[in-house]
């Protein structure tokens, strides 16, 4: 944990002081924003806000956590970061597909993920299973069913051309997949699987297994 805290350290950098830009509706798919409320000095309470742009993948740079204490920017950091706070840590982490962190370190005690603006396709997704907790579940259950049914497919059918390459046969053996699908429905399970990530990213859930193998 000391190493992890020191490599982040030299990716922090100080803000600017400007103020936090609200939330837009055309910012759904590009920004997510996080909050979190905590104790300061004299009993008065401080809000810490993260906000990530996704866009900066668009043009190729960095994409950074931004760090804003009671509205004001004051910290930021290339990914993952991770802020040092009242009483502990504010850690964020991306995958593929969004954010697969973004968590209080407390000092003593367990970590807790922050709240999602409930602007955010976060907090949306956050309302959505607060409102409907039953479907909210189902389709959580449909996400993993997908991931692993496109991870085990991919394993066997990608099993038997790596087994004729000559090293692998004289080790093991060649292997015949039991399974050979269509080109489309390869497609649509790959899609599938990219809409699962996805989902789960919106709930700040990550495998490296299921996540990252599926694509």
């Amino acid at each position: 944990m000391a190493w992890k805290q020191w490599t982040a350290s030299k990716r922090l950098k100080p803000g600017d002081g400007r103020e936090l830009q609200p939330f837009r509706l055309w910012q759904l798919p590009l920004r997510s924003l996080f909050w979190l409320r905590l104790p300061g000095a004299g009993g008065h309470a401080r809000l810490h806000a993260v906000d990530v742009r996704h866009w900066a993948r668009l043009d190729n740079s960095k994409i950074r956590a931004h760090l804003f204490l009671d509205g004001r920017y004051v910290a930021e950091s290339k990914l993952p970061a991770v802020f040092p706070v009242d009483g502990g840590a504010i850690e964020v982490a991306m995958s593929n597909y969004g954010i697969r962190r973004c968590h209080y370190r407390p000092l003593g005690g367990q970590p807790r993920q922050l709240t999602p603006d409930p602007a955010s396709a976060e907090g949306r997704r956050a309302r959505f299973g607060a409102r409907h907790p039953g479907l909210s579940r189902a389709i959580g259950i449909g996400s993993v069913l997908l991931l692993v049914i496109g991870v085990g497919l991919n394993l066997l059918q990608l099993a038997e051309p790596v087994s004729h390459i000559p090293p692998v046969t004289q080790r093991v053996g060649t292997f015949e997949s039991p399974i050979h699908l269509p080109i489309w429905l390869n497609l649509a399970l790959g899609a599938g699987a990219v809409l699962a990530s996805m989902e789960r990213a919106l709930r700040l859930r990550y495998s490296s297994l299921l996540d990252t193998a599926g694509h």
